[in-house]
């Protein structure tokens, strides 16, 4: 697919697309014979996990380390699977932290619904 479809498809502009590329996230770019960049299925599989781990707060420094490792090949799975549960963990604590609040903001509501002044 080109550069216009994979935009539409990963909803990033053409300009981040650039840009991930520039820094090391999407080094296995395709050129047609007449430069122009193409796609493949791979490679949105590949961007839909970048864009899940900068969805959940992975940091683009650490995201750029597991792309990386993943360059690297097999021989770094273990690291990638260490990088990921160090991700995983902070993640679920936020989740954690985050369900506290709601709870708090909960019982909040339900003290104003119970001393409504009519």
């Amino acid at each position: 697919m080109n550069m216009k479809e994979f935009s539409a498809r990963t909803a990033l502009s053409a300009h981040t697309l650039r840009y991930y590329e520039k820094i090391g996230l999407l080094n296995h770019i395709h050129r047609s014979s007449n430069g122009h960049r193409f796609f493949t299925e791979k490679d949105l599989e590949w961007v839909t996990f970048i864009l899940r781990l900068k969805q959940t707060g992975m940091p683009l420094e650490s995201i750029l380390a597991y792309a990386k490792l993943r360059a690297l090949g097999k021989s770094t799975n273990q690291e990638r699977q260490t990088l990921l549960e160090q991700h995983r963990a902070k993640l679920k604590s936020r989740i954690e932290s985050e369900i506290q609040h709601l709870a708090a903001l909960d019982e909040k509501i339900e003290y104003y619904i119970l001393h409504k002044t009519s």
